[in-house]
């Protein structure tokens, strides 16, 4: 009886709650319905929302089945799916019409996604660990230099791309091979003794203990069910999005680059949150460091990809100032962040770092009214006190990266 009421507790009615979230968008979908630009924004941004949660579900199941860091690393990508959705979508319009504007969204999407999980995700975790066990950071392990090692080099490509100031094909390739090298390296890693730990209570965990036949239909019915959610809800999302903001006299540009990112990266960070609450924090910062790897590579580098399809040509996607500046100061801030890493530890002090920095260029965009000319030059400040801070860090802590490196490319232990 016992056991049934967990059951019933931690698989059906979460699972349940999701599927009736997603009632609403579908019958919109379906009739081809509206309720206006704000109800539509909503229906199916919670749509999206509850279809990333039964991907995370499913993707913790199979946790303590493969390697931890490949199994955090597809858990992040695969919770991470609606934002590649979104940022699709956008990419795909741009091509199509070139003349909509729709490739400054694409542009706006992606970068705050990547500054919002450094900026927003990174600290909340940080400080839910302190909050529950007084310590004043969160600590990696060896293994993790993989982690630290492959965000290294997919920061450092993206001055590459600042420098050219477009995203191409050359691009997709080089960024799809590097994020094929990291998968292939968290698949040669051992598992850790945190991975021999029991799991938090919740659907993955139901899931978890099902016979292998169940578990695995279980999890195929909820992928194909969430994927199918995502892509009938992407496009009336996006386009509710530029909607609702042109209705309520906010810049559109904003909405995306900030609002559809929180709708869609939320069960990936949920997932986080829940792996620090039970004591694992090491793997829910190892998880959403993954993401960050796979946002700047692959949600970068399909830009172009889905533009040329929407283009029906291969198509190079262009950054005009803004967005160039744009990139520049996500680039700049992956580099600190990167830089805060090195000691193997994310440090209260480090997280407090990123949260302020992250606050005030969000208060200067909501709020600093300025000709177009002025805000670039703000982006740039930015950019350039990421750049100095990181700099700093970087010389301190520059003893650590021939250690480093020999651990991302597997030819040798990280030792001091």
């Amino acid at each position: 009886m016992t056991r049934a009421h967990n059951a019933v507790r931690e698989f059906v009615i979460p699972v349940g709650v999701a599927a009736l979230a997603v009632v609403p968008a579908l019958f919109l979908r379906v009739t081809g319905g509206s309720v206006g630009a704000l109800g539509d924004m909503t229906l199916f941004g919670v749509a999206i929302l509850a279809a990333g949660f039964l991907l995370s579900w499913g993707a913790e199941a199979a946790e303590k089945y493969v390697s931890t860091g490949f199994v955090l690393a597809i858990v992040a990508l695969i919770t991470v799916l609606p934002e590649y959705a979104v940022d699709f979508y956008y990419a795909y319009r741009a091509g199509h019409d070139p003349a909509s504007g729709y490739v400054a969204y694409a542009a706006a999407n992606m970068t705050g996604a990547n500054r919002l999980l450094i900026g927003l995700a990174w600290p909340l975790l940080v400080g839910l660990h302190w909050w529950r066990s007084r310590q004043r950071g969160i600590t990696l392990q060896d293994e993790n230099a993989v982690e630290i090692g492959f965000l290294a080099l997919a920061s450092l490509y993206a001055f590459v791309i600042v420098f050219k100031g477009s995203i191409g094909l050359i691009d997709f390739i080089a960024l799809l091979v590097l994020y094929g090298f990291y998968l292939r390296r968290t698949l040669q890693l051992p598992k850790t003794d945190e991975d021999e730990e029991e799991e938090e209570p919740g659907p993955g965990a139901i899931i978890a203990s099902m016979s292998p036949g169940l578990r695995w239909t279980v999890m195929g019915l909820m992928a194909v069910m969430a994927m199918a959610l995502i892509v009938l809800s992407a496009e009336p999302f996006a386009e509710s999005l530029i909607q609702a903001g042109r209705s309520l006299g906010i810049d559109e540009f904003l909405l995306i680059q900030w609002l559809a990112p929180l709708a869609s990266e939320a069960p990936e960070v949920v997932v986080a949150v829940l792996f620090v609450l039970d004591g694992r924090a090491r793997a829910g910062l190892t998880m959403v460091i993954s993401d960050k790897i796979n946002q700047w590579t692959l949600l970068v580098g399909m830009l172009p990809i889905a533009m040329s399809i929407g283009a029906r040509a291969l198509s190079t996607l262009p950054l005009d100032a803004r967005q160039h500046e744009e990139f520049f100061l996500t680039a700049a801030q992956s580099l600190f962040a990167l830089a805060l890493l090195l000691p193997q530890r994310l440090s209260l002090w480090g997280a407090l770092a990123l949260a302020s920095l992250f606050v005030t260029q969000l208060t200067l965009a909501f709020f600093y009214q300025a000709t177009p000319e002025r805000e670039i030059a703000v982006l740039t400040a930015l950019a350039w006190v990421y750049l100095v801070l990181a700099v700093m860090l970087l010389v301190r802590h520059i003893r650590r990266v021939p250690a480093l490196a020999r651990a991302t490319f597997g030819t040798g232990p990280q030792t001091e």
